[in-house]
């Protein structure tokens, strides 16, 4: 009997198998390392032409499509036809072709000649149009990128899908890798170059060929940038980055003060900055009360160029005023320079010389295959006449031969065995028009017979030598600095001319009143506003701890009980009124969670001693010398011993000061007076310090003041002539005054 069909739902359910275990390692070594190799040697460094792949396959497009000698056409056109050999969408194609425009201004030497608005390089606002609406074609430089494209001088590879050959570098005539800013993050790499001009990288080529050890920076200065501005020239920094390819310089924007008007305009930036950025921040020093000279600041930046208004208020220092906008805003800024570059697919970072090597390297092969393949088409071409000029020696016989001939596909085997020639020749003889066959013609192709061979010899010489080779391209450098004029934008000005800057040049200097309180509420006012309102805003138990008159200028130095201090300037706290609570310390100076001033004071020029008074008894002098600091630091740590709680300090202090100090005892609270000098003075601040007072059991000081101040009814009773001391007990009118109870 046949077998009953076993229904679906019957049949057992095979359990889904469990995918093998990856180790996470593996998975990165192959998925992650294509990737990042990649991204490296195929899109985000520059090679040593100057170009990344996206730049090479846009530029070589364009030269596809006739526009280095047409007219311009739509970008719209450009970038579609650019997706056969750049497959990463027309946004980014459009995006690499707007840097490259003459309109963008981000290139000294632009490439591509550009109609309508591509934006600026120097603004973040001012956006490009859409592609539909922009034209462009090829700059004339570009044919010293192309001229030997077509001469063998470069290799082609398969585009991405193998339908068309695009070129693996350009064959450029100079050093473009120099003249062209280029910047680019890879995985775990990235490259910076600055631009230089272009008739000073040429010299700098040319005198590079001839002497290797050309000293770079008499011909090649400093760098060049599209939107100018003033390069401060360090000598010993400018010579690293020269050799070693890393390092950085600062650029500073160009101005001029109209005193007519009472302004300051701004017409150059750095390059690495932003209109935009320039005027947000200095918009905030404004509003935050750091520049108070500013009335107004605006951009004028129109089809003329760029411009930054600023409007000054009346009595204005603008000298003054731009150093200070130089140090606090982006108008001065840094240019970091890595000068990283794939040679032969590998990345480097290389120093001008070592770019100029490998450039010159590369070029002489380029020019030697294009002398090559010059030399392969003229032999070519003596070839053939060689064939034409032995059969026009009897061209009776030539004619008769192919006239006898009854087959045309025995024409050309004919010829080659009546004359001794090979096929391309008796090819090539055979096409002769029968008008050609006169004395003229005859005469000129010998002539051009004897011309080729001299034209032979000379490029066969010049393979043979590496000097001639070396000449040409000397001589294409020198073409290039006669053809094309490439005034200097950026200006060079001096490290060691310019004055220091001097922050406290630039900070205004008036009388202040400054507050503190128990809470550690900090409130800093102008004697005008205290006239004004003298009633203290304060939280519910809180009370002003210490307070001083000083200037605005003045150095303050806030202990905590954590045995910290902290170090600001009154200038960083703004003016405030007295009604309002102030500024709050712990959050302001970034203390640590559950700490709190207990004492402030001015160092002034850090001369002088202070005293500290301990729990234990025990108090330390020393001079404040100790917390000046070259560097601004802010937090100053082991600022005073650790051993017992600080009771009290005091500052100024003289030899001569009295202190008078409080403490328990078993028959009561006692009292004892004494001279600063009595304490000897420690050399570090963190000392314990002398024993003041005598203490038994669990009595400590329970404070401490200046004797002046301590209001004791007969001072003289409870001062002592040598530490340590037990102390006088106080007497019933010295105590202090006990609460009333109900």
């Amino acid at each position: 009997m046949p077998k009953k069909k076993q229904k679906e739902s019957e049949r057992p359910v095979r359990p889904p198998l469990e995918p093998m275990p990856q180790p996470i390692t593996d998975t990165l070594r192959k998925n992650y390392m294509p990737y990042a190799m990649s991204v490296i040697v195929s899109r985000a460094i520059p090679e040593i032409d100057g170009f990344k792949p996206s730049h090479r396959k846009l530029l070589y497009t364009m030269y596809k499509m006739g526009l280095l000698n047409g007219n311009r056409t739509k970008s719209a056109n450009i970038v579609g036809q650019t997706m056969k050999l750049n497959p990463h969408g027309d946004g980014a194609i459009y995006e690499t072709m707007v840097r490259l425009t003459r309109g963008n201004e981000a290139l000294l030497t632009p490439f591509v000649d550009s109609k309508g608005n591509f934006g600026k390089a120097y603004s973040r606002d001012m956006a490009y149009a859409a592609s539909r609406y922009t034209e462009a074609k090829l700059e004339s430089i570009c044919q010293e990128l192309f001229r030997d494209i077509d001469a063998d001088a470069v290799d082609f590879v398969d585009n991405y899908d193998g339908e068309l050959k695009e070129p693996t570098l350009l064959p450029t005539t100079f050093p473009n890798i120099l003249v062209s800013a280029n910047t680019g993050i890879a995985v775990g790499m990235a490259s910076n170059f600055c631009g230089f001009n272009l008739h000073e990288v040429c010299r700098t080529a040319i005198a590079y060929i001839k002497n290797p050890n050309h000293d770079i920076l008499s011909t090649l200065p400093a760098p060049d940038f599209p939107t100018g501005g003033e390069i401060i020239f360090d000598e010993a920094e400018m010579r690293k980055i020269y050799a070693t390819g890393r390092g950085s310089f600062k650029v500073r924007a160009k101005w001029q003060y109209l005193k007519k008007e009472n302004l300051i305009e701004i017409t150059q930036i750095p390059y690495t900055t932003t209109i935009e950025a320039i005027m947000d921040k200095t918009a905030d020093l404004v509003k935050g009360g750091k520049i108070r000279e500013i009335a107004d600041i605006r951009d004028e930046t129109d089809l003329s160029g760029l411009k930054i208004a600023i409007d000054l208020k009346r009595g204005t220092d603008p000298e003054k005023l731009m150093d200070r906008l130089f140090h606090q805003t982006p108008l001065m800024d840094s240019f970091s320079c890595n000068f990283n570059v794939l040679i032969n697919g590998m990345p480097r970072v290389l120093g001008v010389a070592g770019l100029l090597e490998e450039w010159t390297a590369w070029r002489t092969e380029s020019v030697r295959r294009r002398v090559f393949f010059d030399l392969g088409k003229k032999k070519d071409r003596l070839h053939l006449l060689l064939g034409l000029k032995a059969i026009l020696l009897d061209i009776d016989r030539a004619i008769k031969i192919i006239r006898d001939t009854e087959m045309d596909s025995e024409v050309i085997p004919n010829l080659m065995i009546g004359f001794g020639i090979d096929e391309k020749q008796a090819e090539y003889v055979a096409e002769i028009r029968l008008r050609n066959i006169n004395r003229e013609y005859i005469l000129k192709r010998t002539q051009e017979t004897e011309t080729l061979e001299k034209e032979i010899a000379r490029l066969e010489d010049i393979l043979a030598s590496k000097t001639k080779l070396r000449n040409i391209i000397i001589k294409e450098l020198e073409a290039v600095v006669k053809k094309y004029p490439a005034p200097r934008h950026s200006e060079i000005i001096y490290a060691e001319e310019l004055k220091p800057f001097d922050e406290d040049d630039h900070i205004e200097d008036y009388p202040v009143l400054v507050f503190m309180t128990k809470e550690g509420y900090f409130k800093k006012i102008t004697p005008a506003s205290w006239r004004m309102s003298s009633e203290h805003k304060l939280k519910d138990g809180d009370a002003v701890v210490w307070e001083t008159e000083t200037s605005n200028k003045q150095d303050i130095i806030f202990f905590t009980d954590k045995q910290q201090a902290y170090k600001a300037r009154l200038y960083d706290f703004d003016d405030t009124k007295a009604s309002v609570l102030g500024d709050y310390l712990p959050q302001k100076l970034g203390m640590d969670e559950g700490e709190t001033p207990i004492y402030a004071m001015l160092p002034g020029d850090y001369k002088g001693m202070m005293a500290i008074v301990f729990q234990n008894g025990k108090a330390a002098r020393f001079s404040i010398e100790s917390f000046e600091t070259k560097t601004n630091r802010r937090r100053l740590t082991n600022a005073y011993s650790d051993k017992s709680p600080a009771v009290a300090f005091f500052h100024p202090l003289d030899e001569e000061t009295e202190l008078t100090v409080f403490s328990t005892s078993p028959q009561g609270r006692r009292a004892l007076t004494f001279r600063a000098g009595m304490l000897d003075i420690k050399s570090t601040r963190g000392a314990q310090g002398s024993q003041v007072v005598i203490l038994r059991g669990s009595h400590t000081v329970t404070g401490a003041c200046r004797a002046d101040e301590a209001k004791l009814s007969d001072p003289a009773r409870y001062r002592c002539r040598e530490i340590p001391s037990i102390g006088i007990l106080l007497r019933d009118e010295d105590l202090p005054e006990s609460q009333l109870t109900l």
